[in-house]
């Protein structure tokens, strides 16, 4: 097996996602940039090469058992393992979102793609992970799913979302069980925010930019075999649950 860092990163071919797979890839790893769409990936993978990253595509929607077992066969043909795997791609189910109004088939997307579709990736993932010798798993969250932040008077919490935020508050609780399961293992897993970013994800409205957003993706999927695991960080440092 190659004796370069391979990695995947889900969401890859625009906003954090892409800045994600360009910082990894400036550190001389192989990266995977998983997306839906043939154009938008190529396209993206294209622009990774030009600027002189190891990058390829991966067919991957993460809410389709098929195509999340199909990019697993394909890392698995290309590399033989996967050493960092970051869970970027999600939704918000568009906006306003209010608890009494909300369409329940909004929020069954929102989970699927930010929670579920994040636990059917990281475990058709994880078999490749194993067969590195620092695996590390990073979960793209949000710092709108800490109850103690949305409990704080004052707080800065965005709008009231009754599924994006709670979505987020789920894919933390997931990943502190992940976490649980694998401690003992080489494998960390921790989840991170990127801050308000200017995405499409909210229609360029944030103050940060994607680049800004990738960095704690990649500070997670660079820690030390010591580093921590099953925590929530954004820039700043650990955010409150």
């Amino acid at each position: 097996m190659s004796e370069q860092t391979i990695a995947l990163v889900t969401g890859a071919n625009k906003g954090i996602g892409y800045e994600i797979a360009a910082g990894l890839g400036a550190l001389g790893w192989s990266v995977g940039v998983g997306a839906r769409g043939d154009e938008p990936r190529e396209s993206a993978v294209e622009k990774l090469r030009a600027a002189g990253v190891d990058a390829f595509g991966v067919p991957l929607d993460v809410t389709d058992d098929a195509s999340v077992a199909a990019a697993a066969r394909l890392i698995e043909e290309r590399a033989g393992r996967l050493d960092v795997l970051v869970n970027n791609a999600g939704i918000t189910g568009g906006m306003p979102q209010t608890p009494t109004t909300v369409d329940p088939a909004v929020m069954r997307a929102a989970v699927e793609t930010n929670v579920i579709g994040v636990i059917r990736v990281t475990n058709a993932m994880l078999p490749l992970l194993r067969r590195s010798a620092s695996p590390r798993i990073v979960n793209m969250s949000s710092t709108v799913g800490s109850l103690t932040r949305q409990t704080t008077p004052g707080a800065e919490t965005g709008p009231i979302s009754a599924a994006y935020a709670p979505s987020k508050t789920f894919l933390n609780a997931v990943t502190v069980q992940y976490a649980k399961e694998l401690s003992g293992t080489n494998i960390l897993i921790n989840a991170g925010c990127p801050g308000f970013c200017a995405t499409d994800l909210n229609g360029f409205r944030g103050v940060r930019t994607p680049e800004q957003g990738a960095a704690i993706a990649i500070r997670l999927a660079t820690l030390p075999d010591d580093g921590p695991t099953g925590g929530f960080f954004d820039d700043a440092g650990p955010v409150p649950w």
